[in-house]
């Protein structure tokens, strides 16, 4: 499939011209990932956005760069899978910060549209329609992925507190 047919499925896009997405593929570069092969660290700087082609893309978060506990899990935890038509690295056209997450290719053969931040940029100033659509399309799926991980965060919370109530007992449980 043409990079132009691969970024009409994809949700980032929905709404844009046939001659917006072509102008778009124009721009984007196609890469293969091996199984377990990481796409990117975390920490790492950012200034690509990648869709899916084919295969699946683990996003993963490593818990020891962001606690200071002795029992923290020592390697990366899986927080997300992406499949075919999802997007990731949306962050660096916003900000250029670095990776908040590493992706890994999840299966064989995976296949990643690759789009440069600036060639992207360059776009959007040049189409603001185009521009608008695009953003107003990134923030939607940001703002689904946020509200996923504060589900997961809440879950986590909940999860331990009641792992935590139930190892220590309450006062009326110790009473009896």
């Amino acid at each position: 499939m043409s990079h132009a047919g691969m970024l009409r499925q994809a949700d980032i896009f929905q709404d844009l011209t046939p001659e917006q997405i072509e102008r778009v593929a124009s721009i984007c570069e196609e890469k293969r990932y091996n199984v377990s092969e990481l796409v990117f660290e975390e920490k790492s700087s950012s200034d690509e956005l990648y869709i899916i082609a084919r295969g699946q893309v683990e996003i993963l978060v490593d818990p020891a760069l962001v606690s200071d506990r002795l029992d923290a899990p020592s390697r990366p935890t899986t927080i997300a899978i992406l499949r075919r038509g999802q997007s990731f690295g949306e962050m660096a056209l916003v900000d250029r910060g670095l990776r908040s997450a590493s992706a890994r290719s999840a299966s064989s053969e995976t296949r990643l549209i690759i789009i440069p931040r600036k060639d992207l940029i360059q776009i959007c100033d040049e189409d603001p329609v185009l521009g608008y659509r695009l953003m107003y399309n990134l923030a939607a799926d940001l703002a689904l992925k946020i509200r996923g991980s504060g589900l997961m965060i809440r879950e986590k919370l909940l999860y331990s507190s009641r792992e935590e109530g139930s190892s220590t007992g309450s006062a009326t449980d110790q009473e009896d």
